[in-house]
């Protein structure tokens, strides 16, 4: 185990991801900040920043039952939907003016629709509105892309709450997206060193805060918490048995790392749908550059998502998976999906056979493939899944250092 002296602000950190309604949330809106929740990473949270708003990342901590929610989506579809749903429901999300989705999949998509249907949100200027995601990055679709945002996202905003939306409120929500986005990215990269000054347990926290919290309100405890790290003592020996990648669809319960770095593998990349990987790179817009067009190629060239179809995007990701794991130096990847989820659960299997076997890689790695509900309810069964892979790469590694 760690010995590190805490992180400052951490019990703070994990305070803030307790609700989805934390302190920092309440603070802006009482100070009458539109609150705008969003559910998936083809929402551009860059926009949902704009003057006088703050975008919300949902989660459902602590949500462990799904009957009413269930009820209208019923028992055979994503958790992580229906503990939105259900969360929604016991009024959860009520300081929300918008929900800002994505028809990512069906079942995300019928998720967002009850909130329209049933009205959970008791507000009476909450509303919700959806973009349809294109599953290739060719010209075409990335207009219909930009055109999407443009009508579902900005007009929306600017119409029903006067937000500004010109090219200089753009460009500042992009600048402090950036700040955001090089302070976790020099974080997350200190996962690289020999012996690291930030656990992954740690990490996974930082990122979740980054993506729940007012940007304006988290900042200034994100630049504290960046300059303590850097100047943080390592533990003199890697207290870890193994380095692992962890990829995967809605990991947004920290303690799912804490369990796993409890059996002894130390996580140093974080490719999932609340991850940093993609998540957290710098948005790039030249002078004389359609702000939008850079806003939307952005989050369509980075988007690792897999439901973008096409031997092309399938190939891409593979490697994608492989050259993380070797830039973080992984000695193994642990490939989650979330029960119900069709996209992961395909993804989960290939990704597999590709690392396993090497197919279209230059090289192989160990996987561990695990299927689990929103909830870490099954602890002991995920336990014993963690200590067996990592004993599987201690020994490898062992027998290659003889």
């Amino acid at each position: 185990m760690y010995c590190l002296k805490d992180l400052k602000h951490l019990i703070y950190f994990e305070n803030l991801l307790q609700a989805a309604q934390n302190e920092l949330v309440t603070k802006a809106v009482e100070e009458g900040m539109y609150a705008l929740g969003y559910n998936c990473y083809y929402v551009p949270e860059v926009l949902l920043n704009l003057p006088g708003c703050f975008s919300s990342r949902l989660r459902a901590p602590r949500c462990t039952s799904t009957d009413l929610a269930s009820y209208y989506m019923t028992t055979r579809t994503c958790p992580y939907a229906r503990s939105i749903l259900e969360r929604a429901i016991e009024g959860g999300y009520n300081y929300l003016d918008a929900l800002l989705g994505a028809e990512s999949c069906a079942t995300m998509e019928r998720m967002e629709e009850h909130f329209f249907l049933i009205n959970p949100v008791k507000n009476p200027r909450f509303f919700v509105t959806q973009i349809d995601p294109p599953m290739k990055g060719d010209k075409t679709n990335l207009d219909y892309y930009k055109a999407q945002l443009k009508l579902k996202v900005v007009d929306e905003l600017k119409n029903r709450f006067g937000v500004d939306v010109s090219d200089a409120a753009m460009r500042k929500a992009i600048e402090d997206h950036n700040e955001i986005s090089r302070i976790i990215t020099e974080i997350g990269d200190m996962r690289k060193l020999p012996n690291p000054p930030v656990t992954g347990y740690e990490f996974h926290v930082i990122q979740l805060v980054s993506l729940t919290c007012p940007k304006d309100l988290i900042l200034p405890y994100l630049r504290e918490t960046l300059e303590e790290i850097k100047s943080r003592e390592p533990e003199p020996k890697f207290p870890f048995r193994a380095r692992v990648m962890v990829a995967g669809s809605e990991i947004d319960d920290p303690d799912f790392t804490k369990l796993l770095e409890g059996c002894g593998a130390y996580v140093v990349a974080d490719r999932y749908c609340f991850g940093s990987i993609p998540g957290r790179e710098e948005i790039i817009v030249k002078p004389d550059e359609d702000i939008l067009q850079a806003i939307a190629d952005h989050y369509i060239q980075t988007n690792q998502c897999p439901r973008a179809m096409g031997p092309e995007n399938v190939v891409a990701r593979k490697q994608f998976l492989y050259k993380i794991a070797q830039e973080y130096g992984a000695e193994g990847v642990i490939v989650e999906n979330m029960k119900f989820c069709e996209y992961w659960g395909y993804e989960r299997a290939q990704a597999a056979q590709w690392m396993r076997d090497g197919f279209s890689l230059p090289g192989t790695l160990p996987v561990c493939q695990i299927e689990k509900d929103y909830t870490n309810a099954a602890t002991g069964q995920l336990r014993t899944r963690f200590q067996a892979f990592v004993e599987s790469l201690e020994i490898k590694r062992i027998q290659s250092e003889r």
